[in-house]
């Protein structure tokens, strides 16, 4: 049952119901309460004839689950949110992404309260996104005031500074002209002073339009938000599945034509062995980048002539280069042709020597594809290395997932079935692969029905002749 207090103040009356909504893990007494002002001119009778309406309803919200907590907001919300999927086990780089696009939101709707926002707070986010752009702040600064000035009357040398700071002397010297370093080795310099980062350096700041993918993805996150707050009762529907975000931009995957392929298999007979297998492996799998570079010699089957693809070299700024699942999470087995598995065994009688070679020195963890002592390979690293190959043989930008787009779309038109297609890329679900190769897909479509249309003509005028 609801209590009622009623406040008398200097200038207002209000009331302040509360609920008893259980016990706390420390078997103490959960209470919510919400505060009512009565509106001017309403008479007594009046108030206490609402209040205990407004009571009643909010009594049964609290039994119902529905939190009504107003001092929640999007913001707070949304970093509890992000904790509580990280702790469910999703992927790391997800997770910074979360953080990231939490950051662009947080300016325009970070200090709204969960209970307030609806569809119409997101069109207009949307809208302002796409219109005005978003304010990003460059992640280099440049000094406020004279650095140089300012050491000499405090008797602080530039050599003495970049020793207490652990900046380079040219850093110090280039901040005392002016010019823009990296954020991280102001806040050094900033605390070797004394000083706050701010009260010595500046960041220029710039507003950049996003395109509508993008906005989708803020979009995305905002849902994945107000989901959870949905299912815990907090909020009674999602306002972003009742918002509308810019409509998809879908966009025809690149990939090479037979010719092209021919060319870039030519080229690659004169390059270094291990680029030449890991470009070869792209050619006629159609795994991802990281599948590829992930890739262990304990997952090639010798006698099957396949290789297995279960993890995923991955890269992210707090942890470096470490290993994760598939995309999709599943595993495959992906058989290969002989060409392949001999440059395969080429290759791993090359590796060997590097590794006797370097002996103690190697840090070998049974990758396939490796630096020169052993270490897992950056995943950029083939990206770079395809796009300086590109250009120096004269072939059209090469990129990984080009790959990818040339293998699918060479199955497709062969008339292999889009379950097996779909299952050589490693998607979930078939109709990703409907969804991304459609074009290819109605290109076949449109040979087929040339070709139908083209037999019903001759069917019609042997018939006709025959009439004849």
């Amino acid at each position: 049952m609801a209590t009622i207090e009623k406040r008398v103040g200097r200038r207002s009356v209000s009331y302040r119901i509360t609920v008893s909504d259980g016990y706390d893990g420390n078997y103490k007494k959960i209470r919510r309460r919400k505060t009512w002002r009565v509106p001017e001119g309403w008479s007594e009778k009046r108030a206490e004839k609402e209040v205990q309406k407004i009571a009643l309803e909010f009594e049964q919200k609290i039994r119902q689950g529905y939190e009504i907590d107003n001092r929640k907001t999007f913001g707070e919300y949304a970093e509890y949110v992000i904790g509580v999927k990280e702790r469910a086990g999703v992927k790391h780089n997800t997770i910074l992404s979360y953080q990231y696009l939490l950051r662009g939101v947080r300016e325009k709707i970070g200090n709204m309260k969960l209970v307030d926002i609806r569809p119409f707070h997101l069109n207009e986010l949307y809208r302002s996104l796409q219109e005005k752009g978003l304010r990003c702040t460059e992640s280099k600064v440049h000094i406020a005031m004279d650095l140089g000035a300012f050491l000499k009357e405090h008797k602080i040398s530039r050599a003495s500074l970049s020793r207490e700071a652990g900046v380079s002397h040219t850093t110090v010297t280039s901040a005392c002209r002016g010019n823009k370093i990296f954020r991280q080795q102001a806040e050094k310099m900033a605390k070797a002073l004394g000083k706050r980062v701010e009260e010595l350096f500046v960041a220029d700041e710039r507003t950049v339009k996003l395109a509508p993918k993008t906005i989708r993805e803020y979009h995305q996150f905002i849902r994945v938000v107000l989901a959870q707050a949905e299912r815990e009762m907090i909020v009674p529907y999602n306002a972003a599945d009742k918002a509308t975000p810019p409509r998809r931009v879908h966009t025809t995957a690149n990939y090479f034509q037979p010719d092209v392929l021919g060319e870039i298999l030519r080229a690659l007979e004169d390059e270094p062995m291990k680029w030449r297998v890991i470009t070869h492996l792209l050619i006629v799998t159609g795994c991802r980048r990281g599948e590829i570079m992930g890739l262990h010699w304990s997952k090639v089957d010798w006698v099957n002539q396949r290789i297995k693809i279960d993890n995923n070299l991955l890269y992210a700024k707090d942890r470096g280069i470490y290993e994760g699942t598939t995309k999709t999470e599943n595993i495959r087995y992906i058989r290969l042709p002989e060409e392949t598995m001999e440059l395969l065994r080429e290759y791993k009688s090359s590796q060997e020597e590097l590794r006797i070679a370097n002996g103690d020195r190697w840090y070998g963890d049974d990758f396939v594809f490796t630096r020169d002592d052993g270490r897992p390979m950056h995943p950029d690293s083939i990206t770079n290395w395809l796009d300086l190959f590109s250009k120096r043989r004269g072939l059209p930008h090469i990129n990984p997932h080009a790959f990818r787009h040339t293998v699918a779309s060479m199955l497709i038109a062969d008339g292999l079935d889009m379950v097996t297609v779909s299952h050589q890329l490693g998607h979930t679900k078939v109709s990703t692969t409907d969804d991304y190769y459609a074009h290819v897909i109605e290109d076949e479509r449109s040979k087929k029905s040339a070709c139908i249309a083209d037999i019903m003509l001759r069917t019609t005028r042997n018939y006709i002749n025959k009439k004849r």
